[in-house]
């Protein structure tokens, strides 16, 4: 079964729609609009090798409240390390294991172990997922923003355990959610890994960097499949004034929500039903998604559709009063 990938194609964009007015208003990804606001690295970061980015995620431990036994690799993105997963578990000695993915969600994960010759099962729930190899959770979840609590995923954790599985929950999307609902403060040492990125939150997707909580032998594996120099100077300069800046991250929070209340607004004005979200999106639903997707398109905003969801659209949060008036024009156009 097909399930969500990825936004951002402005390649595509400008294919579907070629006389769409420029600049795009690209609302089809999860990240963040207000970016972190960087100081530029010194050209040292840009010209010599990167230090090994230990000093980098020792401040994204503090910043995630990991407990001292669990251990963070850095990674160039977290895609890179859902990528990395499937191919570390085959070396591991399953070269046909068990995964099952709970509900609808990021299409990397199943497109990933399917690559490796995995039998993948989707769209399963929670007692289906602990009789797996690998369970796969999504928290909150994209595209919908269901987020389950750390209890429910302790014990997830624990019925695979009694098997040797292992529980991989995706929190990319994590950074914004009030702090009881975050897995990592609370995760076991063994048959857990966690990710987090980076680039969502603090909105430089760009820099690609992201981490993987685990425990001793997991990371070792990870770092060993990355090697030497897996994240740049500049990401390690800039992740680390980001990753310390807990006020800022407070602060975007704040500016998230107001943006979001507007948005809601004008899409339930519009006619569109909020199924669910984030803080950085909120997915949609109306008879005529893919009309107003076309209408959208044609007025230079890219959203994120879903093939195998036709009614279904989601809306990332626009950065700016400009952007939103942007987006409340097109809406009040309507759609033929």
């Amino acid at each position: 079964m097909a399930v969500c990938g990825h936004g951002g194609n402005l390649a595509l964009a400008a294919e579907l729609f070629p006389g769409a007015p420029q600049p795009w208003l690209d609302l089809s990804t999860g990240l963040n609009p207000f970016a972190y606001p960087f100081q530029m690295p010194d050209e040292h970061s840009f010209t010599r090798l990167p230090d090994l980015p230990e000093a980098l995620e020792a401040c994204a431990a503090r910043a995630y409240e990991a407990p001292p036994p669990i251990q963070i690799v850095a990674a160039p993105g977290s895609q890179a390390l859902i990528q990395a997963l499937p191919r570390l578990h085959r070396l591991d000695g399953k070269p046909s294991p068990r995964i099952g993915i709970l509900g609808m969600t990021y299409a990397e994960h199943a497109l990933n172990w399917r690559a490796v010759g995995a039998r993948v099962q989707e769209d399963m729930d929670l007692d289906a997922l602990a009789t797996m190899d690998v369970a796969i959770v999504v928290n909150p979840n994209n595209p919908d923003g269901r987020l389950l609590p750390p209890a429910a995923l302790l014990d997830l954790a624990a019925r695979l355990s009694k098997h040797g599985g292992l529980l991989i929950v995706d929190e990319a999307f994590m950074d914004f959610e009030a702090p009881e609902t975050h897995f990592v403060p609370v995760m076991p040492e063994n048959g857990v890994l966690v990710l987090r990125s980076f680039g969502k939150a603090y909105g430089l997707g760009g820099l690609r960097l992201g981490f993987a909580l685990t425990g001793p032998k997991l990371a070792a594996d990870l770092r060993a499949w990355f090697g030497p120099w897996a994240v740049s100077g500049p990401a390690i300069a800039i992740g680390r004034q980001a990753l310390g800046d807990s006020l800022w991250l407070v602060e975007a929070r704040k500016r998230l929500e107001t943006m979001g209340t507007a948005l809601d607004r004008l899409l339930c004005e519009a006619g569109f039903a909020v199924l669910g979200g984030t803080r950085l999106y909120r997915l949609v639903t109306h008879e005529k998604a893919a009309a107003w997707f076309a209408r959208l398109g044609e007025a230079g905003i890219f959203v994120r559709r879903f093939a195998e969801r036709p009614l279904w659209l989601r809306f990332g949060i626009p950065g700016d009063a400009p952007a939103l008036s942007r987006l409340a024009e097109a809406l009040k156009v309507g759609i033929r």
